[in-house]
């Protein structure tokens, strides 16, 4: 009897152990991503701090691009283009094994594009947040002046010399960040600097082969009056894209709602279609 007994309970300790074997065989592995944000005009890395602290808690890897001009760095704005900021993203992505989701907003949207036309097969998927996406042969610029619900235009000062734009300082918070906090509000104006204006004025130009096969996502930006609603559909459609969120939020969504942006990006990376 108690040998009956032992291979019983041998049998059934054995048959638990390959239960639970093949429960952790089924459970899928822990989808990670490389995320490469980029930040737009009058902004700097700090942009995304609650962002990146999000993605990363969720087990996602980050690198925030300081483009040339801006943040603390010196550049002089003479030199500046849309190509040195795209060198700047390339090689920051240079340092990651793999494909990234490379994201950008604002004056940033450019840059992703210029990327993606240059190493199109580094990007797994491209992500604009409240961003201008050029076709070929457009600038900045030439999408902003065709915006007409922008409130942008009449708060810019250009310097003496043209290679600067400032933002009049009293339109500042009420353009970028209108729904924010007043944290985030006063951290826009500690970290405000002029422009570099030149990068502005550089059109891209595209190909189907590279910029076109890359997948593309748009996350609009419902109460932008720096790039309006208006404007970003146009470009949507211009561009064919087909995933489509939207945050309702002002310009300046990562620091409005971080939490909003943060699990959109963690959806989007991990491929997963959720409603708009």
């Amino acid at each position: 009897m108690k040998t009956s007994v032992s291979l019983l309970l041998s049998a059934a300790v054995a048959l638990s152990s390959l239960s639970s074997c093949a429960k952790e065989d089924e459970i899928p592995a822990a989808t990670s991503a490389t995320y490469v944000l980029v930040h737009g005009a009058w902004q700097a890395p700090y942009v995304w701090d609650a962002v990146r602290s999000d993605l990363i808690i969720s087990g996602q890897k980050v690198l925030v691009v300081e483009l040339p001009g801006h943040g603390a760095d010196k550049t002089p704005p003479h030199t500046l283009t849309l190509d040195t900021y795209r060198d700047k993203v390339i090689e920051a992505m240079s340092k990651v094994d793999g494909k990234v989701v490379l994201v950008g907003h604002s004056m940033g949207g450019m840059v992703i594009t210029n990327v993606a036309e240059k190493v199109p097969t580094k990007i797994s998927r491209l992500v604009y947040i409240g961003a201008f996406l050029p076709a070929s042969g457009q600038a900045l610029t030439d999408l902003a002046f065709s915006d007409p619900d922008s409130k942008l235009g009449p708060a810019l000062v250009p310097s003496a010399d043209q290679l600067m734009l400032d933002v009049k300082r009293e339109e500042l918070t009420a353009l970028f960040i209108n729904d924010g906090s007043q944290a985030e509000k006063d951290r826009v104006i500690a970290n405000y600097r002029a422009e570099p204006a030149i990068p502005f004025t550089n059109k891209v130009t595209l190909t189907k082969e590279n910029f076109g096969a890359v997948e593309k996502v748009y996350i609009k930006t419902l109460q932008d009056v720096v790039i309006s609603p208006s404007l970003q559909d146009r470009m949507i459609a211009g561009a064919g894209i087909k995933t489509i969120y939207q945050v309702n939020t002002s310009h300046s969504p990562f620091l409005a709602q971080p939490r909003a942006v943060s699990d959109l990006l963690l959806k989007i990376g991990k491929g997963i279609n959720v409603v708009p």
